[in-house]
């Protein structure tokens, strides 16, 4: 029973209540061991996609790049100088060709008036651009043409076989439709690498080499953001069990058929693939079975781009496999969500075009799509504003410590009210927008999702409850709920977008990346140097008291699993319980001298009493481990007395209580 105690205990002292003040999850991977083969992660370029993509050179496409894509171009049309006239007009007329089906699909979105300047654009596309700079005005002004033009180009080069070969794959039946339009494009992709790309192609990997290793520090970052938020590692193999027949065996005279169950382990693999002709801010993701491709141009900043959605997807979409006979359960009321929605979009489009049809609506009716796609969305929009959040508590709450009178320190927090509301209006707006397109339980998983930030539960172990504790009619009216916010996120959007601003920026804390620098090394179990160093953390800000205090408790915590002798251990635990005393003290100080100052209700107070909620809760756990359930109960008891504190532990409190309450 201890020892079962002891890992809730363990589980429940969450890193990321060390930063509940500040930032959490800043870079906090730049160490120099972290591999990003532990998490499925590749990050090179893929020989296939660079052949396909310089082909579409050759026909002068021009797709706006960036510079060291421009830098790659110019090479690359040297190279062409040599190309032979009939292969260039073939590839010419195959992409013109393409490009006025497309172009056709693609205008049918288009209001009238920006139809007219579409076809003012496929004419100078046609006939070439007056000039570089209004090539570059109308590449901004149409990157997603191009980006969706280039698009099934790149999933083709990944249905050829590798180079050299690059042939043709052996099924086509279930290809999508986009692919099968220009698979016929192939065999010029082959015949160009025949004479052009075969001989350069090892030089092109050279220069691609370079940005994979910028991309290896953009990805590193991305991961541990995201790991961290999640509490949770991807899953980076199956098991599959498959059977066989085995030769026939005779029973009472009549021979008998016998089968075999084999178990095959899959691998799972995520990569990131740098390429320089992807055309500027598209980001093309395939899942081809276990693997998953993110093609980015150079210069990617993966933790903003929608690289970090697509490792979401990698990372979470066995939680919704393992989870199959759960979602099964509510598979009918799912896809009434997706019918209700399929026919709210329809009417919303019938009443701009007559000619629309339902059966038009692009949304999935597989209920368990929609829940790999809502979990995916929430876990995105959710990590963005914890992380910004975090941020600005801490900025505010050192802006706070330097004022010198109440009404400086009060405008401070008023502001960060004002800050953290926009954050969270943008959260609904990304939700809303993922919903409209088919995650019909996004904000469902948003709330549990910010039920558990601070838990420290790992999601893979905890996704079961949340499907079990799904109540579908309480998610029909809920994109409706958030309309206000939305319509402030859409006016904030459109402020930041005339400012040339698309992000909410935040400041980081000195203290905060010391924290997580420090976390690295609990991480890596080295816990003597992280109590070395968080002591000196403390001797050098004793106005972070309260928070170092906890990381040394949740150290002392975590070290004490490791440790089999008992006596060892306990004293382990009574310097964690003398660390997490150490918060409770500290925090209510500070409170109270939040509260003459009237600052009581201001974000600094609230950061205060979640410490001190979150204190109290792994202090419980401490005493449940020492078998002394009646004072835990007290001690929960004093936590649910705080309150249900941004950021705090009251739910952990009242659960905790309550099963000790229960036995007998």
């Amino acid at each position: 029973m201890k020892k079962v105690l002891f890992f809730i205990l363990v589980l429940i002292l969450s890193v990321s209540a060390i930063f509940a003040q500040t930032a959490p999850q800043q870079n906090s991977a730049t160490t120099a061991n972290f591999d990003l083969k532990n998490y499925g992660v590749s990050v090179e370029p893929d020989k296939r996609v660079i052949a396909v993509l310089a082909s579409l050179e050759a026909a002068g496409i021009e797709t706006p790049l960036t510079a060291k894509g421009e830098k790659f171009r110019a090479l690359l049309k040297t190279d062409l100088q040599s190309l032979s006239p009939e292969l260039r007009q073939k590839i010419k007329i195959f992409l013109d060709r393409y490009a006025a089906r497309f172009a056709e699909k693609y205008q049918q979105n288009l209001s009238d008036e920006r139809k007219k300047d579409f076809a003012a654009f496929l004419q100078k596309y046609k006939n070439g651009f007056a000039s570089e700079g209004e090539r570059k005005i109308y590449g901004e002004r149409y990157k997603s043409f191009y980006a969706g033009f280039v698009s099934p180009f790149v999933s083709m080069a990944y249905s050829l076989s590798p180079t050299p070969d690059l042939s043709d794959p052996a099924r086509t039946s279930d290809l999508p439709g986009d692919l099968l339009e220009i698979l016929d494009y192939a065999p010029l992709t082959r015949e160009f690498y025949g004479l052009v790309t075969a001989a350069k192609i090892d030089e092109y990997a050279k220069i691609y080499q370079t940005e994979n290793n910028d991309l290896k520090s953009s990805a590193t970052k991305m991961v541990t953001e995201l790991l961290d938020y999640l509490h949770t590692k991807p899953q980076l193999t199956y098991l599959e069990r498959i059977k066989t027949e085995v030769a026939p065996t005779r029973a009472k005279n009549k021979k008998q058929n016998a089968q075999k169950t084999e178990i095959r382990e899959r691998a799972r693999r995520f990569f990131i693939v740098p390429e320089m002709l992807a055309p500027k801010a598209s980001i093309n993701f395939l899942n081809i079975g276990d693997d998953y491709f993110a093609v980015v141009p150079p210069e990617t900043n993966l933790s903003q781009s929608d690289v970090r959605r697509a490792y979401l997807q990698f990372t979470l979409d066995p939680l919704a496999l393992n989870n199959a006979k759960g979602i099964q359960m509510f598979s009918e009321p799912i896809k009434k969500l997706l019918a209700d929605l399929r026919q709210t979009l329809f009417e919303r489009e019938k009443a701009k075009n007559k000619n629309a049809r339902l059966e038009d609506v692009g949304i999935s009716p597989d209920p368990f799509l929609a829940v790999s796609r809502s979990l995916v969305a929430a876990a995105d929009a959710r990590q963005t504003e914890f992380q910004k959040t975090q941020i600005a508590i801490s900025q505010a709450r050192r802006s706070i410590d330097a004022m010198k009178t109440d009404a400086e320190k009060r405008k401070v927090s008023a502001q960060l009210d004002i800050d953290k509301r926009s954050l969270s209006d943008e959260t609904a707006l990304q939700l809303s927008e993922a919903y409209e397109k088919g995650a019909v339980l996004a904000f469902y998983f948003a709330d549990q999702l910010k039920g558990a930030e601070n838990s420290g539960f790992d999601i893979a172990s905890s996704f079961r409850e949340m499907i079990l504790s799904l109540d579908t009619a309480k998610e029909v009216n809920r994109y409706a709920q958030f309309a206000d916010a939305r319509q402030r996120a859409i006016a904030a959007r459109a402020v930041r977008r005339s400012a040339g601003n698309s992000e909410i920026a935040a400041i980081e804390n000195p203290t905060t990346k010391k924290l997580l620098d420090i976390e690295k090394i609990i991480q890596a179990k080295n816990y003597p140097q992280a109590e070395t160093q968080l002591k000196q953390l403390l001797d050098a800000n004793p106005d972070e008291a309260a928070r170092i205090y906890y990381a040394l408790g949740r150290n002392a915590s975590l070290s004490a699993e490791t440790i089999k002798d008992i006596d060892v251990r306990n004293r382990r635990l009574l310097e964690a319980k003398v660390a997490y005393e150490n918060v409770i003290d500290k925090a209510t100080e500070d409170l109270k001298i939040l509260t003459t100052k009237n600052l009581a209700s201001s974000a600094s107070a609230d950061s205060d009493r979640a410490l001190i909620s979150l204190s109290y809760v792994a202090l419980g756990r401490i005493y449940e481990y020492d078998d002394e359930n009646d004072y835990a109960v007290k001690i929960y008891e004093a936590a649910i007395k705080i309150g249900d504190v941004p950021e705090g532990a009251y739910k952990e409190a009242v659960a905790a209580r309550d099963r000790l309450l229960k036995k007998p």
